[in-house]
């Protein structure tokens, strides 16, 4: 039990220090070094060469840069306004109006980006201009576009399952399959608070927009197709075992590149601003994970998930309390952690603990992924609430907390929903998968 009281001090100090503003990946790595030392020794230590080159050299990850490019291509070949306009005269007729582009187009980003901040940051720079002289809520429009944006990482592709899929060898096709239902009902569930909301109270929606005619809408709705299309050929390609997920991210770049070429804007400019962006969010992601990486390995070594299995095991917790208290535990941690340091900082101590329990690994990742979701737009340091302020620049982030208040209550009432009708998030994994 020793080791597992310095597990639990260490899980404190990691918390404590991200808390305090320090770099993720620094504070996950001097920990872990620090256990190593004290407990292992300097051999076990000198190990993290050999750790980070294994992890980082780690074929599923080879994904992630792949599919921050992809978005890129896809934001700066100029297919995110078109989508939007598109999705504004198919959308704008609901309770609501133009309030569901917001969650529409999100969700369709998020088909192709795998990033919530990515999806934030695209999003609201073209919706925000959008609502500036109409008489649309402002709390309720800002919280839109910070709760929409959280599909970025539930809808496929998702760089968080990415990192799930690679820290705890689960599949990231299934992860990916598990993810489109539950993402699709979020989805559902956002403009179902919409259309509440205005229902209620119509002033939060501003004068009725001027449905479009058929004809434009018609001719508009080929904007809505070269996002559809990769994300066809991306997860198709998964789903018919044609592809890996990252050789699929490599044919999505691949058709990026085609629609970038057929709408004429492909340049060496706009290619360099792609790689600049990609390569300065893969850096931290990577940096990131192979610290996790790292301290999985030495918690690992110390034996400290093989006690803490056999010590839930023997408190005869049912899964459906630990389910409980990890939710609580998680709107806790997500107050103060980034969504990313929360998963990789804790699935070294939590995982071992729910496959304990009987738990499926794909059905917990799609869990893990809500709950960060949740910490995206959890103040006081939900990265979604500074994105859409900073495109904003007026005004308080108070308003932008509050906005996203109602978002916030019915992303708990998915977690409910998956875990009474689990099916939800594993149905499609069986079928597509086998």
């Amino acid at each position: 039990m020793a080791n597992t009281a310095t597990a639990l001090i260490g899980f404190i100090l990691l918390v404590g220090l991200m808390g305090l503003g320090l770099h993720v990946a620094f504070v996950m790595f001097f920990l872990s070094l620090m256990g190593a030392v004290v407990y292992l020794g300097w051999p076990l230590a000198l190990e993290y060469g050999t750790q980070y080159w294994s992890s980082t050299n780690n074929f599923v990850l080879v994904a992630v840069p792949l599919f921050v490019l992809l978005g890129e291509l896809l934001v700066r070949g100029g297919f995110t306004d078109r989508m939007y306009r598109s999705l504004s005269d198919w959308l704008g007729f609901m309770p609501g109006g133009l309030l569901h582009s917001n969650i529409g187009a999100s969700a369709l980003f998020a088909a192709v980006s795998g990033s919530s901040v990515a999806t934030a940051a695209t999003i609201g720079t073209v919706a925000l201009p959008t609502f500036e002289k109409r008489g649309y809520d402002q709390r309720l429009v800002l919280g839109s576009i910070a709760a929409g944006a959280t599909l970025g990482i539930l809808i496929p592709p998702s760089i968080n399952m990415i990192i799930y899929g690679a820290m705890t060898n689960t599949s990231v096709g299934r992860l990916y399959a598990a993810g489109i239902i539950p993402g699709l009902v979020l989805t559902a569930l956002f403009m179902g608070v919409i259309i509440v909301a205005c229902l209620w109270k119509p002033s939060l929606a501003g004068p009725k927009e001027p449905v479009a005619p058929l004809k434009d809408r018609l001719k508009r709705l080929m904007d809505l197709a070269p996002p559809v299309l990769v994300f066809a050929f991306v997860m198709g390609s998964i789903y018919a075992g044609w592809a890996t997920p990252t050789e699929s991210a490599a044919l999505g770049i691949l058709i990026a590149l085609i629609l970038c070429i057929a709408n004429r804007s492909l340049s060496i400019r706009m290619l360099h601003e792609c790689f600049l962006s990609t390569l300065s969010i893969t850096s931290m992601i990577t940096l990131i994970a192979a610290a996790a990486f790292f301290l999985n390995f030495v918690i690992g070594v110390m034996g400290v998930p093989t006690m803490l299995s056999k010590y839930i095991s023997g408190l005869g917790a049912s899964p459906g309390q630990m389910i409980l208290v990890l939710t609580i535990f998680y709107l806790i941690l997500g107050c103060f952690l980034d969504a990313l340091a929360m998963v990789v900082g804790t699935i070294p101590i939590v995982f071992p603990i729910v496959i304990a329990l009987g738990i499926d690994p794909v059905w917990f990742g799609i869990f893990l992924v809500i709950m960060a979701e949740l910490a995206l737009i959890t103040p006081p340091v939900g990265m979604n609430l500074y994105v859409v302020q900073g495109i904003r620049k007026t005004g308080s982030i108070s308003d932008v907390i509050w906005g996203v208040m109602p978002f916030l209550i019915v992303m708990l009432l998915l977690v409910v929903l998956i875990w009474f009708y689990p099916g939800l998030a594993l149905w499609l994994p069986k079928q597509a998968m086998g």
